[in-house]
């Protein structure tokens, strides 16, 4: 009985700061419309069209409010790829989490993928690897692990992508071989997601959430879509190391 108490006044409590505060959070947006807009927003981006959106004194004012991003993103600290740009979104339309190699293991980045998805309504994680990624590439090259240099310590922990590339696909060598460590490091992060997070397995199996893997191209702008890691079942089992 004082359990049930305790939880009714916690709901009263949060209905009147709401109230107070004048704001609703919006509903959260479906994982294949989320996935559609930055889609759309990309090809804009691409084409010279970019809208720019979500920038003004008004969008500001109603984010002091709360937020509600519609999708998560993971991405590198690489200069040149800035999720917010290159989808042409704006100011509360996105959680992005950035470093170098994209990773979304380790409990600091799954946590914050969890808080994005549990408290803030994202219903899509995208893994986000870009073309001539450096730490990949200085994975693939090759690094002798030194506990006390870390830019090392990083480029060896990406180095099971650079293995499975050099060991799936035989003949690979020089940009080829880096393009495809770049694509088995983007599933690797997402299968390290799932492993590493029973709440985002267990909305993948409820439906609720999407995760997927793009490739930024520095060339032509645009993101080569991978989708939902191929195994994405097997991962959640436990069947896929």
């Amino acid at each position: 009985m004082r359990k049930i108490s305790l939880t009714l006044a916690l709901l009263a409590l949060t209905l009147q700061a709401l109230a107070a505060g004048g704001h609703k959070r919006p509903p959260s947006v479906e994982p294949k419309d989320a996935w559609r807009m930055l889609s759309e927003g990309n090809e804009r981006f691409a084409r010279g069209l970019a809208l720019k959106p979500h920038a003004d004194a008004e969008r500001r004012r109603e984010l002091a409010k709360g937020q509600a991003p519609f999708a998560v993103v993971v991405g590198c600290s690489d200069s040149r790829l800035a999720p917010e740009i290159l989808f042409d979104q704006g100011l509360g339309d996105l959680f992005v989490l950035r470093s170098a190699g994209n990773f979304a293991d380790g409990d600091v980045n799954i946590g914050s993928i969890e808080y994005a998805v549990e408290h803030l309504g994202s219903h899509l994680v995208v893994v986000l690897g870009n073309q001539k990624c450096g730490a990949v590439t200085a994975a693939v090259k090759g690094v002798k692990k030194d506990d006390h240099v870390k830019i090392d310590e990083l480029a060896a922990q990406l180095k099971p992508a650079a293995d499975e590339a050099k060991d799936k696909v035989s003949g690979l060598k020089g940009d080829d071989l880096i393009a495809e460590a770049i694509e088995r490091n983007v599933l690797l992060q997402i299968r390290n997601l799932i492993k590493g997070s029973p709440l985002i397995k267990e909305k993948l199996e409820a439906k609720e959430i999407q995760v997927i893997g793009g490739i930024y191209n520095l060339d032509n702008s645009r993101v080569r879509w991978l989708g939902e890691h191929p195994s994405e079942k097997a991962v959640i089992e436990g069947k896929k190391p």
